[in-house]
């Protein structure tokens, strides 16, 4: 008989609907169900695509003699990480401070007052490398509550007061200022001393992409000009294109490699990975050209639309990594690896075969389980016959298609989606791709008319267009409002940027502190044991330093002082960290880049459609200068402050370049345009 979680909607807890524990979604009523029996609650955090999330349902919570003592001796509650970050976010935090470590799945022992005492990740079913089975750690927790029940609330209540006392406001400079060119070049350095230089990246096994180091690294060669920081990116963008992390037949990335060589990702695709890398390799693409960072930012584009696209418009979260192997098991990485002999059963036992085994490095021996290989491209550099290839990777992408496909988490998160959006929005206008553009507005359009409700908050997700009774987060506020910010950069269209502003006053009244700090939720949202707040980057900028962006760029459009000071001030936390952790907070020193250069305020005023107007205006949206923003419109437009009163120069279709409050002459050349947007 299905559990209470039969009546929700996040994929994830839908998952768990037929377990024999009886499950409680997070409220308020489960508390009082375990004060009422006077018994503890387990708390179990994860999401749909987490491997051994899927691992430890089988093992454990499908087992009836586990579910038995469970619901015998606790209340059990399921959280899905992606609907409810604030909930993951204070308990993670708990998790890491006791044990040094965490990850999902998360197992977590609370009082009836939330309050928790014990923890954990992945528990077996049996003893396994020295750790206990979950069995043993019911039996144990069991005990300690019974027994010594006095004891365990002392041990919460310590845990509860030192989360309490963690508050960032004492990290933040005095002078609440960003950080300037030498904290920056001294990030650099950091980062330098981290990168592999043999493989890309950042650090060893198991490997992240990092999309936003690399945005900063980026923008901080368009400031200086620094051929170290642009050679990091390169390296790595290019380790990681070729790598088996990128999915070489259909495009898109894994959410990691298990390895630092790039070769064997852990297989789940989620959105705002994609998202990101997206924008990351166009943006390579505009500073240098590279026809590698050009297909890579396509294909991605084209998977997150092909496979992930809802029929409502907006983009769902995240592929499983595990499908059906073809003989009703589950494994990981079905779907995507391939055997000499599949290569053959595709290709024919002729010359194709043989050629797409060492183009895309498949071998007998195999680089995963069972003498299977991840595609990559280990010869890249080499000469290649571009049809043949082509050729090849339509056979055996059409040949993939035939296979069990990974389960889809069709939930919509609005932040993740705001990356989308920015994604979708720039490489559809870099590439001539207006295909890509009307996926975001799509997109955009759904989360106003779904996410969005009359006070400007969000609701965090929705499925099948009904939004989730959940509220957004910092996060969600800052990413939604940088999509729309680079959708009517994009497409010219000022009602983008009203929206932007809405969002971004709410995250001025509800989620930001009189010394500049920001919380990742609502003042009146949920009170948990502790408000949370990072920020530091994880998978995705941090909602704090995504926030100061989305500020910088709405001041810079509208000539808000009180946006940009509220930018600034955000940034003070950057100052602090950049030194000591640049890995983390990329997101808050490209940001940083940004409000040094200016931004760079880049109106381009023209009749819409004119093929003038166009040339300038993509000329405007191809500058490197780091965070430039742009506004077009026809002349006389008021609908972005950016615009107003500028005039056509003789007749003709305009650019005006202003930074730091003062204006250069307006252009009607492209090329010249061009020159005033490229860094210093």
């Amino acid at each position: 008989m299905p559990n209470r979680l039969a009546q929700e909607t996040s994929p994830y807890l839908l998952q768990h609907a037929d377990n024999p524990v009886d499950w409680w979604p997070w409220s308020t009523a489960a508390f009082e169900e375990a004060r009422r029996r006077g018994v503890p609650v387990l708390l179990s955090v994860g999401y749909s695509s987490c491997h051994w999330c899927h691992v430890m349902a089988h093992e454990s919570f499908e087992d009836p003699t586990t579910a038995a003592l469970l619901n015998e001796h606790f209340v059990a509650v399921k959280v899905d990480r992606e609907e409810r970050p604030d909930v993951d976010a204070v308990y993670m935090e708990a998790v890491q401070a006791a044990t040094g470590q965490g990850g999902w799945p998360m197992t977590v022992f609370l009082t009836p007052d939330a309050e928790p005492f014990y923890f954990g990740t992945y528990f077996p079913p049996e003893p396994r490398h020295g750790m206990p089975s979950f069995g043993q750690i019911l039996d144990g927790v069991r005990s300690a509550w019974s027994d010594r029940r006095d004891e365990v609330g002392e041990v919460a209540g310590r845990i509860v007061a030192d989360l309490a006392g963690r508050s960032l406001s004492a990290s933040l400079p005095a002078d609440r200022l960003p950080p300037g060119a030498e904290e920056l070049h001294t990030a650099l350095m950091g980062l330098t001393r981290e990168f592999d230089a043999a493989h890309g990246g950042f650090g060893g096994a198991p490997k992240f992409p990092p999309p936003m180091v690399l945005e900063f690294l980026l923008r901080h060669h368009a400031r200086t000009a620094s051929e170290g920081a642009l050679e990091m990116v390169q390296a790595t963008c290019a380790a990681m294109a070729r790598g088996g992390i990128y999915d070489q037949l259909g495009g898109g990335f894994a959410r990691y490699a298990v390895d630092a060589t790039w070769t064997v990702p852990h297989f789940e695709k989620m959105l705002y990975d994609n998202a990101l890398l997206c924008r990351t390799y166009a943006h390579l693409w505009r500073s240098t050209g590279s026809e590698e960072a050009r297909r890579v930012a396509v294909e991605t584009a084209d998977f997150l639309v092909r496979e992930l696209r809802t029929e409502q418009g907006g983009f769902a979260s995240a592929l499983d990594a595990d499908s059906d192997d073809g003989t009703g098991r589950h494994s990981e990485g079905a779907y995507y690896v391939w055997t000499p002999a599949q290569l053959r059963a595709v290709l024919g036992e002729e010359e194709d075969a043989e050629f797409a085994a060492g183009h895309y490095g498949v071998t007998q021996d195999g680089t995963f389980e069972e003498g299977a290989s991840v595609l990559q491209l280990p010869h890249a550099e080499d000469p290649v016959d571009g049809e043949r290839v082509a050729s090849v990777r339509r056979r055996l992408l059409a040949a993939r298609d035939e296979r069990p496909r990974p389960g889809r988490d069709d939930k919509v998160v609005a932040a993740w989606n705001g990356l989308t959006i920015a994604a979708l929005a720039e490489t559809g206008a870099y590439f001539d791709r207006p295909d890509l553009i009307q996926a975001a507005l799509d997109a955009a359009d759904l989360l106003v008319r779904v996410h969005m409700d009359g006070r400007a908050r969000l609701h965090r997700t929705s499925r099948d267009g009904t939004a989730g009774d959940n509220s957004g987060v910092l996060e969600d506020y800052a990413d939604v409002a940088e999509g729309f910010l680079a959708l009517a950069s994009v497409t010219g269209e000022g009602v983008w940027v009203e929206f932007a502003g809405l969002l971004l006053d709410t995250v001025l009244l509800q989620f930001t502190t009189e010394d500049g700090a920001l919380y990742d939720t609502a003042a009146d949202a949920e009170a948990l044991i502790r408000r949370p707040q990072d920020p530091t980057d994880n998978a995705t900028p941090s909602g704090w330093t995504a926030a100061a962006g989305a500020l910088l760029s709405y001041a810079a459009l509208t000539g808000s002082g009180l946006h940009r000071d509220a930018a600034e001030r955000a940034l003070g936390i950057v100052t602090a960290l950049a030194g000591r952790a640049p890995r983390f907070i990329g997101w808050g020193l490209a940001v940083a880049e940004a409000a040094l250069d200016g931004p760079r305020e880049v109106a381009v005023v023209g009749p819409q459609g004119d093929p003038a107007t166009a040339a300038l205006h993509r000329a405007a949206l191809l500058g490197t200068a780091p965070g430039a923003v742009v506004a077009t419109g026809a002349p006389g437009s008021d609908e972005v402050p950016l615009l107003q009163d500028r005039p056509l120069v003789d007749g003709a279709p305009a650019a005006y370049v202003c930074r730091h409050f003062t204006c250069s002459r307006p252009t009607t050349d492209p090329a010249e345009l061009t020159a005033s947007l490229q860094g210093e």
